[in-house]
């Protein structure tokens, strides 16, 4: 689906500014006797030290042995790092911006091969990557690819021609509290790309928009024979195409958990299903996640081959609101119809565009719909509904034009959604049941969001001269 760029993307300096002021430090390391710097008015012919530091980061990656770590002072690095030795078990090798300095990787002017990254991790093993600016790279940003147990943590990639983030052919992988932007200048890959890629975690990441005069792809995307991941507190927005993807291609993916992320104005989808290649999509679970104002809020899609097998899919107390552009959009909508017991509970669907639930009939045999609440225009051909399910009914979010979807006291998903394989938790970490409508009965919410009554302190019910002494 080919789509116009959307927002000019956030000025580097402004980027550079909010990682200064946000960016946590790096673990410590165990011993100090293995710790190293690099500076902009380092030597290579330092030891290394704080007071005598390298002048290149290529000199700590020819240097750094298993338990080193590396701090990065603030500056402007024009090179490509790849590291020639791994960690091992309880001794990583650690590359970290010094705690509170801007450390910049730049790519204008270096050479990266293709498929490759102007920080490269590939065949190591063992090492953390955290804290850094990655940007202009003329193919991905960071890299693993035949690697194990990698940590990418706090690093802001932008202007990337492939992904800003991605992982082939490896396990054991954290990319955790990224900031991706402007990745896919080119026409390969996604924002964050996990393909082939065994027990993996891609937690609260933040991807958002695409290079001025680029079309951009998907905002991230779990691809292949991966297996044995979670994707979760992510928040990816003002994209032009899909914004969580998950992807068999022509391979086996199985046992993909996605949940808590937020995903918006995004001109495609919110989240998508797929086996574009006939590769087998299963035990995939979706719950507590948000999708609007994007064209759907989830899509099973049908792309690209005729056969694409879905089996064992639950889609489970999401909210899909104000999703359409145009005339066109929707909640959930069910394109595929090779599919294997498909669940579908406890979701609102809410004023999306033409139509808040709909599948071919023939393939209702394979889903389980219970407890939703659809509330909006319905196709007159393909929606469809289940038993116990809410139709017609305000969801009363608190306030969705400020993307609040939280529910309202008064609202009729309180209490009437389903037990059955409900997580035990929603969006905000709260747990699930709470005994919303205070009957003394503790019964789920539907949506992503679980009614919580508000705390009132005790001083509110003290007379004004008293509370305020």
């Amino acid at each position: 689906m080919k789509k116009k760029p959307l927002l000019p993307i956030i000025g580097i300096a402004l980027a550079a500014l909010l990682l200064a002021c946000c960016r946590v430090p790096p673990p410590t390391p165990a011993s100090q006797e293995n710790v190293y710097y690099v500076a902009a008015n380092g030597s290579d012919s330092n030891p290394g030290t704080e007071a005598q530091p390298w002048l290149t980061i290529r000199k700590a990656a020819y240097t750094l042995v298993a338990g080193d770590t590396l701090y990065i002072r603030a500056g402007d690095y024009p090179e490509r790092v790849v590291p020639q030795n791994s960690g091992s078990e309880g001794n990583p090798i650690t590359y970290a911006a010094y705690p509170g300095e801007v450390v910049t990787i730049e790519g204008t002017g270096v050479d990266v091969p293709e498929y490759s990254g102007l920080f490269d991790l590939t065949g190591r093993d063992y090492l953390r990557i955290s804290g850094l600016r990655v940007i202009h790279s003329k193919y991905y940003g960071i890299v693993a690819e035949n690697s194990s147990h990698i940590v990418i943590e706090r690093n802001t990639t932008y202007d990337t021609y492939s992904s800003g983030i991605s992982s082939w052919n490896s396990h054991d992988i954290i990319v955790d509290g990224n900031e991706v932007v402007g990745a896919c200048t080119g026409i390969w890959q996604e924002h964050i790309s996990i393909s082939n890629t065994g027990s993996f975690e891609v937690r609260y990441n933040h991807i958002h928009h695409v290079m001025p005069g680029t079309e951009g792809k998907e905002g991230m995307s779990i691809k292949d024979a991966s297996a044995h991941g979670k994707v979760y507190g992510n928040h990816v927005h003002h994209l032009n195409h899909v914004g969580i993807y998950v992807d068999a291609e022509a391979e086996h993916l199985l046992d993909i958990e996605v949940y808590q992320n937020l995903v918006h104005d995004i001109h495609g989808m919110g989240f998508s299903l797929a086996s574009e290649a006939g590769g087998l999509l299963e035990n995939v679970r979706l719950y507590n996640n948000i999708a609007y104002n994007n064209q759907v809020g989830i899509w099973l899609s049908t792309c690209c081959m005729a056969s694409h097998p879905f089996k064992d899919i639950s889609i489970i107390n999401n909210t899909f609101a104000h999703n359409g552009l145009g005339s066109w959009g929707g909640g959930i909508g069910i394109e595929n119809t090779q599919m294997e017991n498909l669940v579908i509970r406890n979701n609102i669907c809410s004023q999306n565009t033409y139509s808040q639930m709909a599948a071919p009939a023939s393939v209702l045999s394979e889903v389980s719909a219970d407890h939703n609440l659809a509330d909006g225009d319905h196709d007159p051909e393909y929606e469809f509904h289940g038993q116990g399910d809410l139709v017609d009914v305000s969801a009363l979010f608190v306030n969705p034009l400020t993307g609040d979807y939280r529910l309202q006291a008064a609202s009729p998903a309180i209490d009437a959604g389903a037990a059955l394989a409900a997580p035990a938790i929603d969006f905000d970490g709260e747990s699930r049941p709470q005994d919303g409508n205070g009957d003394g009965r503790a019964l789920y919410d539907i949506g992503a969001y679980e009614f919580v009554v508000p705390v009132v302190s005790a001083s509110a019910y003290l007379p004004p001269d008293v509370k305020n002494r």
